[in-house]
C-alpha cells in the first residue's frame, strides 16, 4: 500500500515555519481533532511546535482509526500503514504524507525511541476491539501506552533524554489525562455503544451495560464517573510530585496537566455527571493558564 486506506494524502513536503505559526498541515489536523493538544503545543517554544504537531497529528490519525472503518481487519490494516510509515521515518525515506513528511524531519532531529511509536500504535489495535476493558490494570496498561507513551515522545521531540523521574511523571499523567477524557467522552461513547473505561469500575457504582447504552444521565453513571476522578486526581498528584525533578525544558510535554486539573474541577463542579451541558463550554483562560506554565514550567 502507498496511501493509508480513506486517508488523505499530501505530496507536499513539510513546512515548518506553517507549523510554527500553528497553520501547517499537521496543526490543523491537531486544531480539529485534539484541541487541548493543540493549545499545548501552541505554548511551547515556536522552535519546538513543528516536530510537537507531527507527533500530536500522527496520533490523532492512529486514534482516529476505529471511528473511519468499517470493520476491525480495516483497521488493523490502516494501523499496519502507520507502522512501516514510522518505521520509514526512521529509516529516512518516508512516504509522501503530510503528517510522515513531518514526523520524518522530526525524527531526524531528534531521534525518539522507536519501541514507544511502536507500542503506541499497538495499544491502539485495542480501540478496534468491541470488548470492553474489564480491569482497572488493563486500562491504565492501555493508557500509559498511549496518552502516557505520547508524553515521553514529546518530551524526546523537545531533544531533551528521558529520566526515571520524566518516565514516570509521563506515565501517571498519561493514566490521569486518558481517564479524565474518556470520562468527558462518556455521552458520545455510549451513544456508540462503547467505552474503553474499565467495565469493572463502572459496574461496581451500578452502571451495568443496559444503563449505560440508555447513553442517558444517571446517578449510576456519575458515581462510577467520580470513582474513575478520584484515580484520576490521584495520578495528576503522583505526576506533579515529581515535577521537581522534570527538567523544565520538559514542561510543553506536560501541559496537559494543568488542562486535565481545569477538566476535573469541572466534571466534580457537575456532579461528576458528563451529560451535564455546562461541560461544553471549557474555561476561556486555559491558553493564558498553558503559556504561564510553559514559562514557568509549573505544569
Amino acid at each position: 500500500m502507498t496511501e493509508p486506506p480513506h486517508a488523505p494524502a499530501g505530496g507536499a513536503d513539510s513546512d515548518p515555519e506553517a507549523e510554527r505559526r500553528g497553520v501547517g498541515p499537521c496543526a490543523r489536523i491537531v486544531r480539529r481533532a485534539d484541541p487541548d493538544r493543540f493549545l499545548s503545543a501552541i505554548a511551547a517554544p515556536a522552535a519546538a511546535r513543528p516536530a510537537l504537531f507531527a507527533l500530536y497529528a500522527l496520533n490523532a490519525e492512529v486514534a482516529k482509526v476505529r471511528d473511519v472503518v468499517s470493520e476491525a481487519m480495516l483497521g488493523d490494516i490502516r494501523l499496519q500503514w502507520w507502522r512501516e510509515a514510522v518505521e520509514e521515518c526512521f529509516a529516512g525515506r518516508p512516504r509522501r504524507h503530510e503528517v510522515v513528511r513531518a514526523l520524518a524531519d522530526a525524527v531526524a532531529a531528534a531521534r525518539p525511541d522507536p519501541a514507544l511509536f511502536e507500542a503506541l500504535i499497538d495499544a491502539r489495535a485495542r480501540d478496534l476491539d468491541d470488548a470492553p476493558i474489564e480491569s482497572l490494570a488493563d486500562y491504565e496498561a492501555y493508557a500509559r501506552a498511549t496518552s502516557g507513551g505520547v508524553i515521553r515522545l514529546a518530551v524526546q521531540m523537545l531533544g531533551l533524554a528521558e529520566t526515571a523521574e520524566s518516565v514516570a511523571a509521563a506515565e501517571h499523567l498519561g493514566i490521569g489525562y486518558a481517564l479524565i477524557g474518556h470520562v468527558r467522552a462518556l455521552p458520545y461513547s455510549l451513544a456508540q455503544r462503547r467505552t474503553l473505561l474499565p467495565r469493572a469500575v463502572l459496574r461496581g457504582a451500578g452502571a451495568d451495560e443496559a444503563l449505560l447504552y440508555k447513553a442517558k444521565p444517571a446517578a449510576e453513571i456519575a458515581r462510577g464517573a467520580a470513582t474513575l476522578l478520584d484515580l484520576a486526581d490521584a495520578h495528576l498528584k503522583a505526576a506533579r510530585r515529581a515535577r521537581g525533578a522534570v527538567p523544565k525544558k520538559a514542561a510543553p510535554a506536560f501541559l496537559g496537566a494543568r488542562l486535565a486539573a481545569s477538566h476535573l474541577a469541572q466534571l466534580r463542579r457537575a456532579g461528576c455527571d458528563p451529560f451535564d451541558g455546562r461541560l461544553a463550554h471549557p474555561p476561556p483562560w486555559r491558553a493564558l493558564s498553558l503559556a504561564w506554565g510553559a514559562r514557568t514550567g509549573r505544569w
